[in-house]
Order: structure tokens, then sequence, then C-alpha cells
């Protein structure tokens, strides 16, 4: 079943032109199933391909397509490449992507462009996969290029609407600042090591000294690209603003396919942050910082789709957090718990959005939990798993990745739990304005309010079994686990983890730690519950009646503010002079005055020609004097 992995990426894509080609005449019912179809028989091959690697003894297939570019010393084959770390990616990507495809038929029936959506979802699952099973840094960065070509596509979707189309140009931009670092490092394994396959490249890497300044640059390189993509400081503000597509676009942004990709990326390279411990650093830093920018910023937010987007920065940066302190497998776990609970948070955001036609501000909610009862309780669920409350999923893989920081430095762990806090905060507050209290919206609105149809909540409900449980994957020996998601990734992250020095924690100290970060959370709760619903606060509307810090906040640190001012604008500047001055008055002026002096000798030239034949007898003779006299001359 292996060898037939090349099926999983080829079905979205077959998805993707039949429903492309037949955009036009293709019903709707025929164009869901097909686009859902593919994504599903994927997703049954993956399994197939997880079982079969699982009880494999060899836990890496590399899987031969053709060879692709072969010229002199370069020699790159079209291959890919099926591990541990690939086959769960596999099926999270396509687990994940069926369940919003499934929502997609229900959410998108009255759109005129429903057979155009469900193919570039088709594409957008094709690149993703491409992403994660090549095997080598070349394929992985074609699958890099089209996840970022079909955000620009699904963001800007309803591209009739300005400000949807100027959000799909910032992501593609801002992604475009990454990829070159990515690109740059691509070249620069490939002057180091002769290779860009994986197993050659981190075969090599292996035996560099720790702190290598080659490895460090690169590392560097690879860093700017996960920037990019996966939404860090300072390459951030596009992923909120990515809120301007659909909401099952945001859900497969922002919970399983492309803002992981920076995550995986590491994750597959990590031998090689392993021996640049100055990235590493830098990777943790930054991660901090943009989880807690991120958080203070989602406070306040009152779009509740933008709350939700805001946190997956946040929850981004915990990641990486993971990563930089050498915690592997705790922010791969953190993908994969964050994959349900956050695709399950944005559809159910879609769910109530369906039902309050169209609204997104959570001032103009509240009281639905009893008109929307299965999308308030899977969205408690998701609420509470985000929040790292035990047993459910977020508690396990958030832990994982504070207990690592605490290793590494008690300061990040400090800062950590007090983000793990804010989260808590912003998520309960979102529901409290949503759900409980009074309904604050139009009589028209409450009139129309209604569940969403099957097609919405049975992937809502799969969603939420999944982030009640899925943590079990990941249970820690001292709550009586073993750790299954370790034992399976030990062979991806074996050379790191055999450089890494591993410090044995007390179990009081880990318990501690633990109780710590779930009193931290629950407190956070309590505080939003007596704001929120004893007190019944609604934010308010006027941006000048709240306080400067909340102003701050609620303002995004005036982050894009600043990037017009110090970019933006003088860009603007610099191409408007280039336009007038150099194009306009230089290469404009030289091209029209070679014209303009080409017309004024003709029009001085013309002259001559009078139609007298005495002045032509006239001419001529007095040529024949002219040649005469030079030939004496010569002589």
């Amino acid at each position: 079943m292996i060898n037939l992995v090349w099926l999983v990426p080829l079905l979205p894509l077959l998805g993707f032109l039949i429903n492309g080609l037949g955009r036009n005449f293709l019903p709707k019912s025929i164009v869901g199933f097909v686009g859902s179809a593919v994504i599903f028989i994927s997703f049954c091959l993956s399994i197939a391909i997880f079982f079969e690697l699982s009880s494999s003894t060899n836990k890496t297939f590399i899987v031969p397509l053709f060879d692709w570019i072969s010229a002199g010393a370069i020699s790159i084959p079209f291959s890919f490449q099926v591990d541990p770390l690939s086959s769960l990616m596999l099926l999270v990507i396509t687990g994940i992507g069926f369940l919003i495809h499934v929502y997609s038929t229900g959410y998108m029936h009255h759109d005129n462009g429903f057979a155009k959506f469900f193919s570039y979802l088709n594409l957008f699952i094709f690149f993703m996969l491409l992403l994660v099973l090549g095997s080598n840094y070349v394929i992985m960065f074609i699958g890099w290029e089209g996840v970022g070509l079909c955000s620009y596509l699904l963001i800007g979707f309803w591209y009739t609407n300005a400000s949807y189309a100027s959000a799909a140009k910032k992501a593609f931009i801002m992604n475009r600042i990454g990829d070159l670092g990515f690109l740059i490092a691509v070249f620069l394994i490939f002057l180091t090591f002769g290779s860009v396959d994986f197993k050659n490249v981190f075969t090599q890497a292996a035996t560099f000294p720790s702190g290598s300044p080659v490895l460090v640059l690169i590392t560097a390189l690879l860093f700017v690209g996960a920037i990019g993509k996966s939404a860090q400081l300072p390459l951030f503000t596009w992923l909120p603003d990515a809120m301007a597509g659909p909401t099952p676009v945001s859900a497969l942004i922002h919970a399983a396919t492309m803002v992981t990709a920076g995550i995986y990326m590491i994750a597959r390279s990590n031998i090689l942050f392993t021996l640049a411990p100055a990235t590493l650093n830098v990777v943790a830093i930054v991660g901090l910082s943009t989880a807690i920018l991120a958080a203070t910023i989602a406070l306040t937010q009152t779009d509740i789709k933008k709350v939700l987007a805001y946190s997956t920065v946040s929850q981004l940066g915990y990641m990486f957090l993971g990563l930089g302190v050498g915690a592997y497998t705790g922010a791969f776990f953190h993908v994969i718990t964050h994959a349900f609970f956050k695709a399950l948070l944005f559809l159910g955001a879609g769910s109530v959005i369906h039902a309050m036609s169209n609204e997104q501000d959570m001032r103009n909610m509240g009281g639905l939990r009893k008109k929307l009862p299965i999308t308030f309780w899977t969205m408690m669920i998701g609420t509470i798993a985000i929040s790292g409350l035990p047993p459910f999923s977020g508690f396990f893989s958030k832990d994982e990745i504070l207990a690592h920081a605490f290793e590494h430095s008690p300061i990040l762990w400090v800062i950590g739990v007090i983000g793990a806090m804010f989260t808590a905060f912003y998520m309960f507050r979102m529901m409290f304005l949503t759900f409980f209290d009074k309904f604050r919206g139009t009589h028209e609105q409450e009139h129309h309010l209604h569940e969403s149809p099957l097609s919405m909540t049975i992937p809502l409900i799969i969603l939420a079994i999944l982030s009640a449980i899925g943590g079990l994957i990941g249970v820690p020996k001292i709550l009586g686990g073993s750790h299954w998601l370790e034992e399976f990734l030990s062979p991806v992250f074996h050379a790191s983890n055999s450089k890494i020095v591993a410090l044995e924690m007390q179990h009081n100290t880990e318990y501690m730690l633990m109780i710590a970060s779930v009193l931290g959370a629950a407190f956070s709760i309590i505080y939003a519950y007596i704001r929120y619903v004893k007190k019944s606060h609604v934010p308010v509307s006027d941006n000048t009646a709240r306080t400067t810090l909340s102003r701050i906040f609620y303002n995004k640190y005036y982050i894009d503010e600043l990037y017009n001012v110090i970019i933006t604008r003088p860009l603007d500047y610099i191409s408007d002079l280039l336009y007038k001055v150099v194009e306009k008055l230089g290469i404009d002026g030289f091209i029209n005055g070679l014209g303009k002096s080409t017309i004024g000798a003709s029009n001085s030239l013309r002259l001559l020609q009078s139609g007298n034949v005495g002045f032509y007898i006239f001419m001529m003779v007095a040529g024949i004097v002219a040649l005469l006299l030079y030939g004496i001359y010569k002589v």
C-alpha cells in the first residue's frame, strides 16, 4: 500500500480538474460529492499506509516516481518519503480536510462559485500533501509555493469586495518574503551538502559540530520561511486578515494545513536545528513573543473569527516555543490537537455566522445556546480543549511544551503560563458573549435563528470527539500513559534526541507545573464568567471609550499602521518618483525625443523635394562639381 502513496495527492488533483473544468455545467450535488469523495478516498489510503508503516520494522520508505532534474552534479528525483511524521500529517490533512469539505457542501450551497470553491479546496489539499510527502527540499518547496497560491485564491474568493482582494494580496506578498528565505536556504543546502535529499542532507549534517556557522545560517533562513508561512513576528499580520475568505477556508488554513507547514518543515529538519542552538533560541523567543502578543490582541477583539485568528497565531507561537526548546514531539503533538479543536472552533463559528445571517460581531449575539445546542456544546468542548483543561486534548500537548520550556528556562515557563491564562480568558469570553445572557441582535435575526444542517453539524460532532480524546495519543508516563506519539515519532527525531541532554524532572515538580497551569486557566475562566455572564458586560462600540491599554490591544498594537508608515508609504513614494522621473521623463522622454527629432528632421528634409526640374538639374551639376573638386583635392 505504501507504494501507492502517489494516489493520495493525485486524487485531490483529479478532483480539482473535474470540478474546475466542469464548473459551468456540473450540478452542485455532483461537485460536492466529487470534491469530498476524492479527499475521503485519500484519507482511507492514508489510514492503510499508517497501519502498514506501524506494523513494519522499517520506518522510512522512499517511493520513487520518476527522474526529474538531472544536470551535471545535480540529480533530484521526484520521490515521496513515507515515515511516521509524514504519515501522521497525511491523516491530519486528509481527515480534517474531508470534514471541512463536507461542511462546505452546506455552508457554501447558495454561493454562485460553488464549483470553483471546491476545485480550489482540492488543489489546496493536493499542494499540502505534496509538501509533506516530498523526499527533498525542492518538492517541499513546490508544495510550499502551491499552498501560498491557493491561499491567495481562497482568501480572495469573494474578490469583488475590494478589502477581501487586498487581504489576499497581503497574504501572498508577506508569504513571498518568507519564501525568499526558504529558497536561499535550499540553494545553500545544495552548496553545503551537494544534495537536497533529506536522507543525504541529514546524514551529513549529523557529522557537523554543534554551532557550525553554515548550519546556523541555513536554519536561520529556513526559519525566515517558517515565519512567513506560520505567521510569526514580524510577518503575522496577514493571518488575521485571511478571515476575509469563507469560514471553511479559515478552518482549512488555520487548522490542519498551511500555517502548520512551517512547524512541519522545522520538525522535518530537526537535526539541522539541533546543531544550531543559536537559531533554536531565536525560534523559542520569537514563538513565545508571538504567542503573548497575539493573545493580548485577542483579549479585546469583537469579531468572532478575528478572536480565533489571533488565537491561531498565539497557538502557533506555542508550537515554535516547543521547537525552540527541543520539544519536537511536543510541538508536533500540539499541531495534531490544535488541528482538532481549531477546525472545530472555526467551523462552529461558521455555524453561528450562518445562523446569524452573516453577522460576525459578538456584541450583536448572545443567548444562542438554546437556539444552537449542537453548535454550543461542540464549541464548548473545543474551548475547553484549547484552554488546556484536563482531560481534553489541549491539556496534554500544551503541558508537554510548557514542561520542556521549564527545563530550558523557568522564565519561559512563567511567560508561557501567562499566555495560557490569556487563552482561557479570551476563549471563554468569546463563548460567553456568543451563547450566554440575552440576545442582542435584531428581531429579524432572532426570528431566523436555527441550528445548522447535518452536513455542518456532523463534522462538528466528530471534531468535538477528537478534541476531547485526541490527547490520549500522548498521555505522559507520569499520568500512567506510555506516550504512544513519542515512541511512534522516535525514528524521526532519533538523531536530535541523541544530541540533546535530557534533564530528568522530578515527579513532584512536574505535578506542580501541571497544577499551576490548570489553576491559572481556571482562574481566567472564572474571571471571564463573572465579567461577561454575572455582570453582563458587553465590549464598547466606541473605540475612544476604551482604556489606553485596551485601545492598543484592540488596534493590534498599530502594527499595520507602523508597516504602512515605514514600508508601504516609502515604497509608494519611491514608485511614484520612479514613475514620474525615471519612466516619464527619462525613458519615455528619450523614446519620445527620438520620435520627435525624426519627425522634425523629416519635415526639414522634405522641403528639398520642391518638384522644380531646374532646381534638380542645378543640384546635380553642383554635386558633380563637388565630386570633381574632392577628387582633385585627394590627388
